[in-house]
């Protein structure tokens, strides 16, 4: 009897960690890290055309990537610790679309990649 308890048991256990063992092979969201200079709604389009540019890359905000922003709103010495938020939060790139922002990012890390342009445009506009 001993032995058909402790082979449920070992079963019921399987049972439960299986669902958790699965989710844990499931691919990480990627996150990106955006800063901007100004404020949220003047940069709207550039934020589209950001946005454009990870969809045809096959990452969609939301489903397979998930983008975290901060914007200095035009208060540029809050560039340093904006940047070191986004550092914390580990994330996988930095996107930055101001000179300053650059400066800030590459003194914030040594490790994660940046993607820098200026004047706030599209990557696409630049090429």
């Amino acid at each position: 009897m001993s032995s058909r308890r402790d082979f449920i048991t070992l079963l019921g256990g399987a049972a439960v960690a299986w669902p958790l063992a699965a989710r844990a092979q499931q691919a990480a969201i990627l996150v990106v890290g955006f800063l901007g200079a100004g404020a949220r709604e003047p940069l709207r389009e550039q934020i589209a055309a950001f946005q454009e540019g990870l969809k045809e890359s096959g990452y969609i905000e939301g489903h397979n990537v998930a983008v975290e922003y901060r914007f200095a709103e035009g208060q540029f010495d809050r560039f340093p610790v904006l940047a070191a938020e986004l550092v914390r939060r580990q994330v996988a790139v930095l996107f930055v679309a101001s000179d300053g922002g650059a400066l800030a990012a590459k003194q914030a890390t040594r490790t994660i990649p940046i993607v820098f342009t200026d004047r706030g445009l599209s990557i696409r506009e630049r090429a």
